[in-house]
């Protein structure tokens, strides 16, 4: 894999996916060009159905292309197997989801240990990959708690500490602020917007919300399958 820092980390040449629907078929991308260059905060909005969760699975390795090659770090994952793409998405990428997906019977540490459990890391180094992404987002004093214990806030920084423990390259978020109030969405952008300046993680993520895209250094539109347009926004708190 290449070093960090080295040029685009997200590479989308011609990408086309689309879904059976009916007696038809929708295409949510139609030949997407994309570069994303590492160390960006990249937010994707458009209408609903306008491939903006389908373009982050297919980064993720979650979907695949009809057609098209998508390469991160330098490595063309579309030929991947799917145990090939599970080993290599442990390792690269962080995902946020909306509703936190958290396991109940865990408590918040248990939880971010969990996906470091899949990698061949001691435990002595597990420990303090977990111990460094929960001080990094703020939630240190809330380790032995259980989701049931934690609000919304908390639990959705809980899922970030899970996201970057095993200090991915790319840091995915679909509309992770959607199930929060407008004050704890602020406050969980502001530590995603932390992450990207302190940390130079790369970010990309989707929203519906003009005050989270706010945060992005580059906000794509999707629409009817293509980049429309693509506008430059200043960080909310620049």
């Amino acid at each position: 894999m290449p070093e960090r820092g080295a040029g685009p980390i997200v590479e989308l040449r011609g990408v086309t996916r689309r879904f059976r629907s009916g007696g038809g078929f929708i295409t949510p991308l139609e030949n997407v060009d994309l570069t994303i260059n590492e160390g960006e905060f990249v937010v994707l909005m458009g209408p609903s159905g306008t491939g903006k969760s389908t373009m982050l699975n297919l980064v993720a390795g979650i979907d695949k292309p009809d057609s098209g090659r998508i390469i991160v770090a330098g490595e063309d994952i579309t030929g991947y197997s799917e145990d090939a793409l599970a080993r290599w998405r442990t390792r690269a990428i962080g995902y946020i989801f909306q509703q936190f997906n958290l396991l109940g019977v865990l408590s918040a540490r248990e939880n971010v240990e969990l996906p470091l459990s899949l990698l061949p890391i001691p435990a002595a180094r597990r420990r303090e990959l977990v111990d460094t992404a929960l001080e990094v987002t703020g939630i240190t004093d809330r380790a032995g708690h259980y989701p049931r214990q934690l609000s919304g806030g908390q639990e959705q920084r809980v899922a970030i500490a899970r996201a970057i423990a095993c200090d991915p390259l790319l840091l995915l978020g679909d509309e992770p602020t959607g199930a929060l109030d407008s004050r704890t969405a602020k406050m969980v952008m502001e530590l995603l917007a932390e992450l990207n300046r302190r940390f130079q993680k790369t970010v990309m993520l989707v929203t519906h919300d003009p005050a989270v895209a706010a945060y992005g250094q580059r906000v794509l539109h999707l629409n009817e399958g293509r980049i429309e347009e693509e506008v430059r926004a200043a960080h909310a708190d620049a």
